[in-house]
């Protein structure tokens, strides 16, 4: 049985590719690298930040300088984000313009961005963004001294209000078109990892 969407604010409109597994939440976030995080800055104007991130159960941290306005901004009480990913998985290619597309996963995550204060958290919070970046690097590199701890800010977001939206599969044609002499089908997008090139 599907889950219902967490809020109304999370509920996916497009009928069909919306998802609120938090298993598949999980897996997207975990698969993908980079994270926009938007806000509505005092002056009331948006502002979206790509930036870092990791997850560690139910929640993902993202990290930024103290003085960044972002952050700020949060030192209070919080502040109110909505932090996205997507992975690109294919350009779908239809019969008319109207109809291309891509294949993609993606998630969103709204709700409120708290600072992380307590020191082992936070250790643990960057720990974890350098593992994101790749796997077991935390363990091969120089952990952040106190200076360095000081220079960095960790926000961390509850994944209570998130949605995943999915689309896979060949392109949607109209029936009239389907005779068209044009090509049409998916152009499969894959991310590979090269070898790190050592500077010393």
């Amino acid at each position: 049985m599907s889950q219902p969407p967490p809020s109304p604010r999370a509920t996916v409109r497009y009928k069909g590719r919306g998802h609120y597994d938090r298993a598949l939440i999980h897996e997207i976030l975990d698969a993908a690298d980079v994270c926009h995080l938007g806000v509505v800055q005092a002056d009331g104007s948006p502002m979206v930040l790509p930036t870092l991130y990791a997850r560690d159960g139910d929640h993902v941290y993202v990290h930024g300088s103290p003085a960044s306005r972002l952050l700020r901004a949060s030192k209070k009480d919080g502040v109110q984000v909505c932090l996205t990913v997507m992975l690109l998985d294919g350009y779908v290619m239809a019969k008319s313009a109207f109809h291309h597309s891509i294949n993609y996963r993606s998630v969103v995550v709204f709700g409120e961005a708290t600072e992380v204060r307590d020191v082992e958290e936070k250790r643990r919070a960057l720990e974890l963004l350098v593992d994101h970046v790749h796997p077991g690097r935390s363990a091969e590199c120089r952990a952040p001294n106190d200076k360095e701890l000081a220079a960095t800010a960790v926000l961390r977001l509850p994944l209570g209000e998130a949605s995943a939206k999915v689309r896979t599969g060949p392109p949607i044609d109209d029936d009239e078109d389907l005779d068209l002499p044009y090509p049409a089908g998916v152009i499969p997008v894959t991310v590979v990892r090269g070898e790190l090139s050592a500077t010393g």
